[in-house]
């Protein structure tokens, strides 16, 4: 009996089947430090105990980002280590924060199935939910990836397309339980922009840029045990290249976002997100934030705040789009989140 795992391909899923992911993982101080090592994260809350606790925290979390991409991380080998993209996200939830000495583990549903026209590969959709060792769940998420097929003669499944809400509403994000921002350190923060002073449909340039380069993309890759192959493995494609990890993108935008949004504190949704085109060591990245939408919540001087953040190569010119509705070859990422600032 083989010992060794190839991963799973299209044709080995099911709706309703139910993965359970290997293997726990336990997050260490250390965890900060590579994530803010890689990326330039400089917000405040992820950043230091004394300005957590002056939030109504017990101490600093890591990053939110940071605690997707360890959950992320766990469901690769079950969900994408035989994929070729990973096309995009909705229904995100942060539910709760994630703290030095917690031990996270998945679970992921399969929700979705469609063969691809050319018979090769399919689109799976899964609801992938990561819990803490006391089994709260701290985030939930839907994602799809397109998988290679192992067989090409194995018959295509019925399409199931799972009905996802375009964007969560206000009042289905979680605030984490005892924040308050009614006493906020604008000046420890970083900047003075409260939510106020955000209009819907401003867009800010984030200016800063960061070259992505091959070493820093699969260490931090290898951080999250994300093994799928297209990271690693530059016979995997054609063209000899491996593929920068979406999530490392995902990172590097929201650090670059400090610069106009340093109090956008705490992400507590993800509306949707799409890698809009491939990312490879040598590209330079830059980003930038359009408001959507701001809404008011139950905790004290905490308001909720809706941004599209695009990441892209080249200077940002505020546009996604050609005129066909196809994404412009630069754009590499477009996601819409929930983030919390004090009012």
């Amino acid at each position: 009996m083989p010992k060794t795992f190839t991963g799973r391909f299209f044709e080995d899923y099911a709706i309703g089947e139910t993965i359970r992911h290997s293997v726990p993982r336990t997050v260490s101080g250390g965890e900060r430090a590579l994530y803010h090592a890689l990326y330039p994260s400089r917000h405040a809350i992820y950043s230091s105990d004394e300005f957590a606790r002056s939030c109504g925290l017990p101490k600093s979390p890591i990053d939110d980002i940071a605690a997707f991409h360890l959950v992320f991380g766990k469901t690769v080998p079950d969900v994408s280590l035989n994929a070729l993209a990973n096309l995009g996200y909705a229904e995100g939830r942060w539910m709760r924060p994630v703290y030095e000495g917690d031990t996270l583990e998945a679970v992921s549903e399969v929700i979705g199935l469609k063969q691809n026209s050319n018979g090769k590969s399919g689109v799976v959709w899964v609801t992938t939910t990561g819990f803490n060792q006391h089994a709260e769940k701290v985030i939930k998420y839907c994602r799809w990836v397109m998988v290679r097929k192992r067989d090409m003669e194995a018959p295509a499944p019925p399409p199931v397309l799972p009905e996802l809400k375009p964007a969560l509403d206000a009042d289905d994000i979680v605030v984490p339980e005892g924040l308050d921002f009614s006493q906020y350190d604008f000046g420890r923060a970083g900047e003075p922009h409260r939510w106020g002073d955000y209009e819907i449909g401003e867009t800010i340039d984030h200016v800063d840029r960061v070259t992505v380069e091959e070493a820093e993309h699969m260490m931090a890759t290898r951080l999250w045990q994300n093994t799928a192959r297209v990271h690693f493995d530059g016979t995997r494609r054609e063209d000899g290249k491996r593929l920068i990890y979406g999530g490392h993108v995902i990172s590097m935008a929201r650090a670059l976002s400090f610069n106009g949004l340093a109090n956008a504190q705490m992400i507590a949704g993800l509306n949707g997100g799409a890698h809009a085109n491939p990312c490879f060591a040598g590209d330079t990245i830059c980003s930038w934030s359009e408001v959507i939408d701001k809404a008011e919540t139950g905790a004290p001087g905490v308001g909720a705040i809706r941004l599209r953040l695009v990441a892209a190569k080249g200077g940002p010119q505020f546009v996604l789009k050609d005129d066909n509705g196809r994404y412009l070859p630069d754009i590499l990422l477009d996601i819409d989140y929930w983030a919390l600032m004090p009012i």
